[in-house]
């Protein structure tokens, strides 16, 4: 940035500019997060000191965050957090970086659970540990167990727990149910990988610096969809809840796999674009 010492919005200015000429669809938002981050300071603090000198350090900071995020790096990995269901989670590159839509599974998923449950309740593939968190503050009477293949990610979801104050959370490392032999749960959730492996989208954004194997699900982005509808019956309460993250246009194909599989109580669920996200069904063997 040519200009020797600029103003905030100077900064903010030239930064949306770069931003929005690298293909960021939301420039002015992502250079308010960087300087923010830079300054320490909430985004309400930049509308009010516009006007305010960036000290050097400070900008050498914020022109560092710049040049990663105009590398691609998504912000989430810059910051090394991320919002969800209002809560401030820690992300790597070794974690998915929670989504709004991931919301609307939280949501399906918390509907299913009387507020004063004390039900057992499973995430897999649990990543940040974002969908295992919320359901242990959100019914604080439940008793949650979250699995993932991945130590690392394990790790971070550990930080996330001791950082939020869970106390009924249980994480273990395994392959989706592995690490559960014998074990029933009322209700399960996962955001498993879904997309197609030669899908686009996976060469663009942010998903090319996350962990492929937390995306990609064979050719259609279905083959752990599968795995999870064939297994479940085996760890699932009778009538207990399945509740599954899905792309938007995968909900006819999960509902025939779970219909294959003699699920009932079949909902899906749309995300805020309108498109189906999520679905919801209870296992046959009554309750």
């Amino acid at each position: 940035m040519p200009t020797e010492h600029p103003t905030l919005q100077d900064w903010l200015r030239r930064a949306a500019q770069r931003l929005s000429e690298a293909g960021s669809d939301s420039p002015h938002l992502d250079a308010q997060i960087l300087l923010g981050h830079a300054l320490d300071r909430p985004r309400s603090y930049l509308y009010a000191h516009g006007d305010d000198t960036l000290e050097p350090a400070q900008r050498a900071q914020a022109d560092a965050l710049l040049a990663r995020r105009l590398e691609g790096r998504p912000v989430a990995h810059l910051l090394g957090r991320r919002e969800f269901w209002s809560q401030e989670l820690e992300v790597s590159p070794d974690t998915l970086i929670p989504r709004p839509e991931t919301e609307i599974t939280l949501e399906l998923a918390l509907e299913k659970i009387p507020s004063d449950a004390d039900w057992a309740l499973l995430d897999l593939g649990t990543g940040s540990g974002a969908l295992a968190l919320m359901l242990a503050r959100e019914r604080p009477g439940c008793r949650v167990t979250a699995t993932d293949n991945s130590a690392a990610a394990l790790a971070v979801a550990r930080r996330n727990c001791k950082h939020l104050g869970v106390s009924n959370l249980e994480l273990l490392e395994g392959d989706w149910f592995a690490p559960l032999a014998g074990r029933r749960f009322r209700l399960i959730v996962s955001n498993p990988p879904y997309v197609a492996e030669a899908d686009p989208h996976l060469q663009a954004g942010d998903v090319r610096f996350e962990p492929r194997g937390a995306l990609a699900a064979g050719p259609a982005g279905l083959d752990d969809l599968r795995r999870l509808i064939a297994a479940a019956p085996d760890h699932l309460e009778p009538g207990g809840w399945l509740v599954l993250e899905h792309g938007f246009d995968q909900a006819e194909a999960v509902d025939i796999l779970l219909k294959e599989k003699e699920f009932y109580d079949i909902e899906c669920r749309a995300d805020l674009a309108g498109r189906p996200r999520a679905t919801a069904a209870r296992h046959a063997g009554g309750d």
